[in-house]
């Protein structure tokens, strides 16, 4: 009778689920706990680093100098791009903060403010700038029905948005202060056979929208009140973004933008981080991006597949070690693909990654 009970209860939640509606405007990854290891496209973990991208920094920031910022502060909101020592930067769906503070002084802050909104943080690399989460769901989807608004968390675990997230945060030094990017990745989960008994985790297109929400909330977190950090989001017309076109000079495919090395570096940076390549060091001065990469031909073997081969399947597997280079003249910018060794590369994979950075600049 206790099953029977159950099966009724989940077919009843089910439902009236299916009626509800999704509260897409709120964000909750706090009460998601810990989600299990799954199955997604390969790429998605990160190799041993270098350290030859070391993030200069200094000591900590004062309450009194914090303080004082606040103080400072415009006490109603107002279309002023900062607050403070923070200001919003846009390029088209392209934002990101700058703030007047060294790197390391904003490290353990940026830390705890992942944490604090629900993430476990799987890449923690204060010496090349790099944070990423673990994939989490966001609860808010879920729907707000009769059954799970009078049982709460005991019917909890039967929801699914089929829905997770990833964000990756990237810090870069930028004069006396530092450049804070955060990017969204995301997987759905959909059927993987006609007869809908198997699903699959698929990349789902970044969110632009989730991406602001985030920066607007570590605002808050680094001191820049509530009112203020919508005002500031809302602050200002999009800069117009130049559209990336693919070129070829001299036998190598190439992404050319009418923008500055500056604007260049960051979208490209941006690119990367959502695209789902994974950035092992980058070296600014250079105007290089020490990537790694997997055709998408290629599937690394997930956990699973490695215990039923008995640790024999993908033993051939090797991710492609790349580099992606930026070089600027004047007001024009270049995007291409180096080899691990640093030639130009102009094989298949290379004029794929040059597509696919052009679509995202697109």
């Amino acid at each position: 009778m206790k099953t029977l009970s159950r099966l009724a209860l989940l077919a009843l939640a089910a439902s009236l689920a299916a009626c509800s509606v999704f509260e897409s405007d709120k964000i909750d990854y706090k009460s998601a706990g810990k989600v299990p290891t799954l199955e997604v496209p390969p790429d998605l973990t990160q190799l041993t680093r270098d350290n030859r991208y070391t993030i200069p920094g200094g000591g900590g920031v004062s309450a009194n100098a914090m303080q004082a910022g606040l103080t400072n502060a415009p006490s109603a909101p107002t279309a002023s791009n900062a607050v403070g020592d923070v200001r919003m930067e846009r390029n088209g769906t392209q934002r990101w903060l700058v703030v007047d503070r060294a790197p390391d002084q904003l490290w353990d802050s940026i830390r705890d403010f992942w944490q604090e909104n629900g993430f476990l943080l799987t890449t923690d690399q204060r010496n090349i700038g790099i944070m990423e989460t673990d994939w989490a769901e966001n609860r808010a989807k879920l729907p707000q029905d009769i059954i799970r608004g009078t049982l709460g968390k005991l019917v909890d675990s039967v929801y699914s948005t089929g829905e997770l997230d990833r964000f990756r945060t990237r810090l870069e030094k930028s004069g006396n202060g530092t450049e804070i990017f955060v990017t969204h990745r995301g997987m759905t989960e959909v059927y993987s056979n006609s007869s809908k008994d198997q699903t699959i985790w698929q990349p789902r297109p970044a969110d632009p929208e989730l991406e602001t929400e985030f920066l607007r909330r570590l605002m808050v977190k680094l001191g820049v009140p509530q009112e203020q950090s919508k005002a500031l989001v809302a602050a200002g017309a999009p800069a117009a973004a130049q559209r990336a076109v693919v070129s070829n000079e001299g036998g190598v495919p190439t992404v050319r933008i009418n923008e500055n090395f500056d604007r260049a570096w960051r979208r490209v940076g941006l690119t990367l981080d959502r695209t789902g390549f994974t950035v092992e060091d980058r070296d600014r001065a250079a105007g290089t991006y020490f990537v790694r990469y997997v055709p998408p031909d290629r599937k690394e073997p997930g956990t699973w597949a490695k215990i039923l081969s008995f640790g024999q399947a993908g033993k051939d597997f090797k991710p492609l070690k790349l580099r992606v280079q930026v070089k600027s003249q004047a007001d024009v910018s270049t995007v291409s693909v180096l080899t691990e060794a640093g030639t130009p590369d102009s094989s298949d994979n290379a004029k794929k990654i040059v597509q696919v950075i052009a679509d995202d600049m697109k």
